[in-house]
C-alpha cells in the first residue's frame, strides 16, 4: 500500500481565495518510508501572503516571487501523488486548498475515500486529546525541537512518525517481515535449527532494594490478614 504524508502552507485560511505557496510530501509503502519526498515553493500570483499566516510559516511575498506558479508544478504533484492514499493532519484544511487548485485548472478534485485525516484518527484513539502535531510528537516521544515554525516538509516528516506510531504500522510491519523470513528460511531449508542457551553463570540482581522490599511489607501488614497481597506473600 503506497501513502503520501503531506502538508501545505498557504496565503491564508480562505481557500476560495487564499493559495498554495507551500506543499511537502513523504512516500510510505506498507507504513515504510521510501525515501521518496516532494518539496515545492509556489507562487501564488497577485494573491499576498497575510500577516498572521506569515508569522505562522515564515513564508515571505518576496521569497515566493521567483518561485513557478501552481499550473507550472500540478504535473509533479500529480504524478508523485499518483495511486497513493493522502494522508494530512486536519486533511479538511490541505485538501480544500488542494481541490480548489485544482478546480481553477478545470481538474477533478481527488475523491474522499483517497483520503486519511490523521487528526480525525487522532481524535478517535485520543478522545480527551490534545491532538495537534506537537501534542501527538510529545505523546509518542517524537523529536520536534527543530519545528520552530510550520513547514510543509518538516511537518510531513513529523507526521509521518506519528502516522506510523498511532496505527501500529511500524509494528505491523516487523511482525509481517519475520513471519515471512521465518516462511522463506523454511521453505529454502531441510535442517531444523535449533538454539541452545546456556545457563546464566550467575543470577541477575534484584531490582528491588531491601528498603522498597521493607516499606512493601509494611503496606501489605497493614491491609490485615486477608488481603490479597498478604495470600500472595504466604505462596513465596
Amino acid at each position: 500500500m503506497r501513502e503520501i504524508i503531506f502538508d501545505t502552507e498557504t496565503t491564508g485560511l480562505d481557500n476560495q481565495l487564499d493559495r498554495i505557496i507551500e506543499i511537502g510530501g513523504i512516500e510510505l509503502l506498507n507504513h515504510f518510508p521510501t525515501g521518496r519526498s516532494l518539496h515545492i515553493y509556489i507562487n501564488p500570483g497577485d494573491r499576498k501572503v497575510h500577516p498572521e499566516a506569515l508569522a505562522v510559516h515564515g513564508i515571505s511575498d518576496e521569497f515566493l516571487s521567483d518561485k513557478q506558479p501552481f499550473e507550472a508544478v500540478v504535473n509533479e504533484i500529480i504524478e508523485f501523488f499518483s495511486g497513493a492514499r493522502w494522508v494530512a493532519h486536519n486533511a479538511t484544511f490541505d485538501m480544500g486548498f488542494i481541490n480548489a487548485e485544482f478546480a481553477r485548472l478545470g481538474m477533478p478534485p481527488v475523491s474522499p475515500d483517497q483520503v486519511i485525516d490523521t487528526l480525525s484518527l487522532a481524535r478517535r484513539k485520543h478522545p480527551m486529546g490534545p491532538n495537534s502535531l506537537d501534542a501527538l510528537c510529545r505523546r509518542y516521544g517524537i523529536d520536534n525541537s527543530h519545528r520552530t515554525r510550520h513547514g510543509a516538509l518538516l511537518d510531513s516528516e513529523l507526521l509521518a512518525e506519528v502516522y506510523i506510531e498511532m496505527i501500529g504500522g511500524r509494528q505491523a510491519a516487523l511482525s509481517l517481515g519475520s513471519a515471512n523470513g521465518d516462511r522463506e528460511r523454511a521453505e529454502n531449508s531441510s535442517d531444523d535449527i535449533v538454539i541452545d542457551l546456556a545457563p546464566r553463570v550467575r543470577p541477575l540482581e534484584p531490582r528491588v532494594t531491601a528498603a522498597e522490599k521493607a516499606a512493601h511489607d509494611a503496606l501489605v501488614a497493614q491491609l490485615g490478614g486477608n488481603g490479597i497481597w498478604a495470600k500472595y506473600s504466604r505462596l513465596n
